[in-house]
């Protein structure tokens, strides 16, 4: 059965409501996409210990314990040694500069024969020098900024509480409000709308679980090729770079370039420049032949210049909400609009009767 004018008029009206809600609460929204992200990546692991006899409740608390272990063990062994290596990077740099000016910039000038102008780079010098200590620990440095608002410190500490609680509540509700929406489901769009929510949650699991697999992978493989080739910030490059590798080829030419400036300036010669392009070839090579087809597949199937401008686009207009919400809109409306194709293509719009 078609839709109604007044239908399709309350279906678009109430598609620009949500939009605009979402415009204007993204500022609040952060801990609540984080919990329900959580929650969704836990729900799989929740069904698959009720099926081992255990109640909701307990199958519940096990998950949410280790979330929250998981949690404390990325803040206890991942956070303070990217928080040596950037400090060793502050406190390294007042000699990076010096050895740009006194060697990288007239071996630049002599082999290419172009005139390189002087960069007066002693006060940025001297800044290091003298400041490095200040920001000695990141959080430290970070509780200091953020002492100084005492809303933004407010903010900070009702993110930290909220998101764990949250994840908790949504994480044993999870099959219920899914049940609660089933039942808002008009009965003669149900068997649709049912197809379209098990494509979407199929497409969403496999980027949400896949993708943050591939940026561990990816992050692990970077880290441990820059270390074997000697260089100092190995960890803080390489995660860096599988940080942001869901963009397609933004850490494979990142990395690289961060890694490549910081041989350059470390040891001033071509063969560890070579090992570095070695690092991330074998990384790039990896993720397209062997991590992305198999923990991501062809289930996502989003074409690279997409996900692109889905990025920029959800930053552009949401701010950093908008860049967690991007990719995962993305894949629902690739959905959507794989939906809309098979209905097109079937209809009379699209076939020549004519012909028939």
């Amino acid at each position: 059965m078609s839709m109604t004018d007044t239908q399709k008029m309350f279906g678009l009206l109430s598609a620009a409501l949500f939009l605009a809600l979402l415009y204007l609460l993204a500022p609040v929204l952060f801990p609540f996409l984080v919990a329900a992200a959580l929650a969704y990546l836990g729900d799989p692991l929740v069904d698959i210990l009720e099926t081992r006899k255990l109640s909701r409740s307990v199958s519940v608390v096990i998950v949410f314990c280790g979330l929250l272990l998981g949690l404390f063990l990325l803040l206890v062994f991942v956070v303070p040694a990217l928080q040596q290596e950037l400090v060793a990077l502050l406190k390294k740099l007042p000699a990076y500069i010096d050895r740009l000016q006194g060697t990288v910039l007239p071996w630049l000038q002599a082999q290419f024969s172009i005139e390189i102008p002087v960069w007066n780079l002693d006060s940025l010098k001297q800044a290091f020098s003298s400041h490095w200590q200040s920001v000695g620990g990141v959080a430290a440095g970070l509780m200091g900024s953020v002492s100084r608002s005492g809303l933004t410190l407010l903010g900070w500490f009702a993110n930290l509480v909220l998101i764990p609680v949250l994840t908790f509540y949504l994480l044993r509700d999870w099959d219920l409000l899914v049940a609660r929406l089933h039942e808002l489901v008009p009965r003669r769009a149900e068997q649709t709308v049912v197809r379209l929510a098990r494509d979407c949650d199929e497409v969403l699991g496999a980027f949400m679980h896949g993708q943050l697999l591939v940026m561990l992978a990816l992050g692990t493989v970077y880290s441990l090729g820059l270390w074997l080739a000697g260089l100092e910030m190995a960890f803080l490059i390489g995660m860096l770079a599988g940080m942001v590798s869901f963009v397609p080829y933004l850490g494979f030419i990142l990395g690289m370039l961060v890694a490549g400036v910081a041989a350059l300036m470390q040891f001033q010669d071509a063969i560890h420049l070579f090992y570095v392009f070695l690092v991330f070839g074998f990384g790039q090579m990896l993720e397209s032949f062997l991590l992305t087809p198999y923990l991501l597949g062809d289930r996502i199937g989003l074409h690279p210049v997409a996900v692109i401008f889905a990025v920029m686009a959800g930053g552009q207009l949401f701010g950093f909400v908008g860049v967690l919400l991007a990719l995962p809109a993305a894949a629902v409306i690739m959905v959507l609009l794989s939906h809309a194709h098979e209905r097109y293509v079937s209809s009379e719009l699209y076939v020549d009767k004519k012909q028939d």
